[in-house]
């Protein structure tokens, strides 16, 4: 055999081993020079953006843990004191319906991770998104019919209650938990597991008791209940804007489903999170600049 011969033949048994070694990967070979790399400085550039915008926010808003709550519940709630929960004399970051809203959130989002999906990455089953569906329905309808009190003299279909607006509102919290973090799962993760982050109605009886329980400990009024609540609940708006930027983030620049480890999610968090702050304090430099105060809106009940 000729040495040209040899070396041909040598290059195609290279070529067949790669093709077998790899034949069983949906994924074509890549070279060193095809290899994607994210920009060293990134990550640096992030981190820069993340320290201004965070910093500025926090330097330009009440002091004090429950200041800086009141400041991310002034970007997204009415905050009127009679249709909110107290803490002594003073209103909880939230009004009663998105205390329930964003606490819900919470609740199903660490329920769900502890359950075991953590990375549960499918929508649940046909007739439970109905069922969620109709919680996000059932508290838009007592909204509606708590807004048309706002105006003397409009019939409403029942007297609103702050008890009423927590409970929708925490049914709405939960149906998003259930329907967003999955999106989320299947969004961020290279290991997403298909399956749905709630598949039976078992399990939202389970999450509807957990709710029943958080509602019940949010009408005892407790402060040493409704002060942790009220960071919990605040906490929770800046992680569903967090957890939807980093959607829309992930899926503009086409890196879905990518990470897998959260040191590889944390730039993409890394960049919600400052996004999430910064249409908060935005938001919130409007809203202070229109009404020169921290309060929230004066309206009857």
């Amino acid at each position: 055999m000729s040495r040209k011969l040899k070396k041909d033949a040598e290059k195609i048994a290279l070529a067949l081993g790669c093709m077998y070694n790899h034949g069983m990967s949906s994924e074509p070979l890549a070279s060193p020079t095809t290899i994607e790399r994210t920009n060293p400085r990134l990550p640096w550039l992030a981190a820069l953006a993340a320290v201004l915008v965070v910093g500025t926010w926090l330097w330009n808003t009440p002091p004090g843990l429950l200041g800086k709550a009141d400041a991310v519940g002034y970007a997204i709630c009415h905050r009127i004191s009679l249709r909110s929960f107290h803490l002594g004399e003073r209103t909880l970051p939230l009004c009663a319906r998105c205390t329930g809203i964003y606490a819900g959130l919470v609740l199903g989002v660490v329920t769900m991770a502890l359950a075991g999906r953590s990375r549960a990455g499918a929508l649940p089953p046909t007739r439970i998104i109905v069922l969620l569906i109709g919680f996000i329905a059932l508290m838009g309808v007592d909204g509606v019919n708590s807004y048309l009190r706002l105006f003397p003299g409009l019939p409403t279909l029942y007297e609103p209650q702050n008890w009423l607006r927590l409970a929708t509102g925490t049914l709405n919290g939960l149906a998003m938990a259930g329907l967003v973090y999955p999106v989320f799962n299947q969004t961020m993760w290279k290991n997403w597991e298909n399956k749905p982050a709630i598949g039976s109605f078992r399990e939202v009886a389970f999450l509807l008791g957990l709710g029943a329980l958080l509602v019940a400990i949010v009408l005892t009024e407790n402060p040493m209940v409704l002060y942790p609540l009220a960071l919990i609940s605040a906490a929770g708006v800046v992680a569903l804007l967090t957890a939807l930027d980093t959607i829309i983030l992930l899926i503009a620049g086409r890196r879905e489903s990518r990470a897998l480890t959260w040191r590889e999610a944390a730039l993409p968090l890394l960049i919600g999170f400052t996004l999430a702050i910064l249409q908060i304090g935005l938001i919130d430099a409007v809203r202070f600049a229109v009404f020169r105060s921290w309060d929230g809106f004066v309206f009857p009940g």
